[in-house]
């Protein structure tokens, strides 16, 4: 049931269901993503959000500050970075190595 509009879900017939992809098997890896340079101004440096690695490459990220975000990075690390990487100003920090 969708808790907005109170309507029933349905699934569109035809749909590929994604099945987990299982990358490696130690599992899940958590991270910090470390700013070393502020280019916006907005951020900050230091350590500016948390994250995990799945085992299928998906990525969680969990931004902190006034406004607490999640968001999925299905292409894994390097689209993350590619974003958010800021040419290098930006790392990742692997906490379960």
């Amino acid at each position: 049931m969708d808790e907005i509009g109170g309507r029933t879900a349905t699934l569109v017939r035809g749909t590929q269901r994604r099945h987990l992809r299982v990358a490696r098997k130690s599992g899940p890896r958590c991270f910090q993503l470390v700013r070393h340079y502020d280019h916006s101004g907005v951020s900050g440096t230091g350590i500016v959000a948390e994250g995990v690695e799945w085992s299928d490459g998906t990525v969680a990220l969990r931004w902190g500050g006034q406004y607490p975000t999640t968001t999925v990075w299905q292409d894994g690390i390097d689209a993350l970075l590619a974003v958010h990487g800021h040419n290098g100003a930006t790392t990742i920090r692997w906490l379960d190595e």
